[in-house]
């Protein structure tokens, strides 16, 4: 069974940073890409950033979209199957729950498309107070 546990969420002040881990048991983060996204109460889950399978030979491809860029970073630990979302210059807006997802698909480009994704985490809730 397959499961992606997303954890370190909480609530900061606006300018704080966290890090969130997206946690994988039943599958090796080396053949997924993996995709974090978030809603905010009354929107649409949007994509903010993902990072591509590893094929072994240099770095993982990242992509960040242009609300979060400069301000996020997404990296991955193998030896712990964990991929990381770290969050700085936290704003007001960034308000959501935070899920991470796995996109077994070979051969494409990254996507954040949600329906690209296989497997959701339960999402983790980050609120940053003004």
């Amino acid at each position: 069974e397959v499961q992606l546990q997303a954890s370190g969420g909480g609530l900061v002040q606006t300018g704080g940073s966290l890090r969130l881990s997206c946690a994988a048991l039943g599958l090796s983060f080396d053949d997924y890409a993996i995709g974090w996204f978030r809603q905010a109460p009354g929107k649409e889950r949007e994509g903010i950033s993902c990072i591509s399978s590893s094929d072994g030979s240099g770095p993982r491809t990242t992509y960040y979209e242009d609300s979060v860029k400069g301000r996020f970073t997404i990296s991955g630990d193998n030896a712990k199957n964990t991929v990381y979302l770290q969050m700085s210059r936290l704003e007001p807006e960034d308000t959501a729950v935070y899920y991470c997802a796995a996109d077994r698909r070979e051969g494409v480009g990254l996507s954040l498309t949600r329906y690209d994704y296989d497997y959701w985490g339960q999402g983790t809730l980050v609120t940053v107070s003004s």
